[in-house]
């Protein structure tokens, strides 16, 4: 009986599985396997890349089609600006619909944790809980920035053939066209780690979801129209983090616009503090 006491294996101690600390290459792994395991994941990437396509060629297409109707009425052609900077910017066109979806899975990337349970296994194995975190942070930057130069891409090469049928100057190596591009990335990867930072702060998908919506799509409409009232809410507009992205793709010195390095200060605070406030928030509540 000794003997067989002796060989037989000792219980594990309670907590010993998360004894072995992880490394954060192994957090951002698992946390990968996890967003890629979801349905629901393809989906929304799809949805984005489909719906930033979609409205590219359709923009392209109206724009050509309106120029086309108004060779007559050189005039009214005019009043519609710069073609080459207007036709740069169509690529993008579906970013306005499409920052909301890839958003809105940023935002479910941590507050789905809290609504399954799920949080709980997560920071048990990783009891420090910020390896979870700025992993998620690298895994939405990376992801959700390929997924905009993807799309963008693809809208380029959709709305090319377009372009030339209506004669609209579409240049893949213009100055114009590339801070479109890779601004537009940027400008992407921004909602995607704001809403990422609104999962963590709210813990609630609903409610991150309408906050970011409300960022990024109500509060710069109610300030630019009361702007017209209350003459410092034109230039407090320039801080919202719509604007100060959208400021970066222009070409420097747009009017009422921002100088390119302190849109990107802007850009960048809207980035950080709000990962840093959910990452203290994050270490101090329970789960």
């Amino acid at each position: 009986m000794s003997t067989e006491t002796m060989k037989r294996p000792r219980a594990a101690a309670p907590g010993a599985a998360g004894a072995g600390r992880l490394s954060f290459p192994g957090v951002l792994r698992s946390e990968f396997i996890k967003f890629f395991s979801l349905p629901s994941t393809m989906i929304l990437i799809l949805s984005t890349f489909v719906v930033m396509v979609g409205i590219a060629a359709l923009g392209v297409w109206g724009v050509g089609a309106s120029l086309q109707a108004m060779a007559a009425q050189p005039e009214m052609a005019a009043e519609m600006g710069d073609i080459t900077v207007l036709a740069a910017s169509l690529p993008g066109s579906g970013m306005i619909v499409a920052q909301l979806i890839i958003g809105a899975l940023a935002v479910m990337v941590m507050s789905s944790e809290f609504a399954t349970g799920s949080a709980r296994s997560t920071f048990v194995a990783t009891p420090t809980r910020q390896p979870v975190l700025w992993a998620k942070t690298l895994m939405v930057a990376v992801v959700s920035a390929l997924v905009a130069l993807a799309s963008l891409l693809a809208a380029f090469l959709v709305s090319r053939p377009i372009a030339e049928n209506y004669d609209l100057p579409l240049d893949f190596a213009s100055e114009v066209y590339q801070r479109n591009l890779w601004f537009g990335v940027l400008y992407v990867v921004m909602v995607s780690l704001i809403g990422l930072a609104l999962g963590t702060l709210l813990k609630n998908s609903a409610g991150g979801i309408v906050v970011l919506a409300a960022l990024f799509f109500v509060l710069p409409i109610v300030v630019d129209g009361l702007s017209g009232f209350v003459s410092w809410l034109a230039d407090a507009a320039r801080f919202l983090p719509d604007h100060a992205g959208s400021a970066l793709m222009q070409m420097p010195g747009a009017e009422g616009a921002l100088e390119p390095w302190a849109s990107g200060l802007v850009v960048g605070a809207w980035i950080i503090v709000p990962l840093v406030a959910a990452a203290l928030l994050l270490q101090r509540r329970d789960i």
